[in-house]
């Protein structure tokens, strides 16, 4: 009878509301709780106590490339990544030429996913997320990741999200990216709130 495991609280004590439209930011260290966050609402883990509402569908942004298949080309992971993802095939058809415009992969679209590097599986998983229709957009941590230029171009596409009325919800440790992309933002600190307010004084205060 012998207890094996200790009990750990990756978040507890949480409760905010976030709206509709707004470009919200989680900050803090590594093992803040911020991912479990973004999990939770995703949908992906249930929380062990405490409830969860959302009032919209989601696209996720958490672990780019984790749902492709190796063998399968960066063109047929797109249609496998949408179909998942609730679209039809008239919506795939549509988006197809966009996605690969936006990824900017040219000839490698239609070699397999197994041969692309780092940044190539990047490029291609945030086109599949950012063109999902979706009202709420969640983020963690991609806006760190490629070169510059593509940096930019997620940038410019987020800032489009918003000025269409959609929710994002950033996870990031690119402190200036939260301040000037978030409306407000969440300071988490070992699963515990910090504080919670305008994102320019959090990050300030952080």
């Amino acid at each position: 009878n012998r207890q094996h495991h200790d009990k750990h609280w990756a978040l507890r004590n949480l409760n905010l509301e976030i709206y509709k439209g707004e470009c919200f930011g989680i900050i803090g260290s590594n093992g803040a709780g911020k991912s479990t966050l973004l999990k939770l609402i995703a949908g992906i883990t249930r929380p062990t106590e405490g409830e969860i509402r959302l009032r919209s569908n989601v696209s996720t942004l958490l672990d780019l490339g984790l749902g492709f298949h190796q063998n399968f080309t960066g063109r047929e992971n797109i249609r496998m990544n949408c179909t998942l993802l609730g679209m039809d095939e008239a919506e795939i058809n549509d988006a197809i030429p966009e996605i690969i415009a936006f990824a900017e992969l040219r000839d490698f679209i239609d070699y397999p996913v197994r041969t692309y590097s780092a940044g190539m599986c990047l490029r291609l998983g945030f086109s599949i997320a950012a063109h999902v229709p979706s009202d709420i957009l969640l983020i963690d941590e991609v806006l760190t990741v490629g070169d510059q230029y593509f940096q930019r171009r997620c940038v410019k596409k987020i800032q489009q999200f918003l000025d269409e009325g959609r929710t994002i919800i950033l996870v990031s440790h690119d402190l200036h990216s939260v301040r000037s992309l978030c409306d407000r933002a969440l300071w988490l600190e070992g699963g515990n709130l910090q504080q919670i307010g305008p994102a320019r004084e959090i990050v300030d205060n952080y």
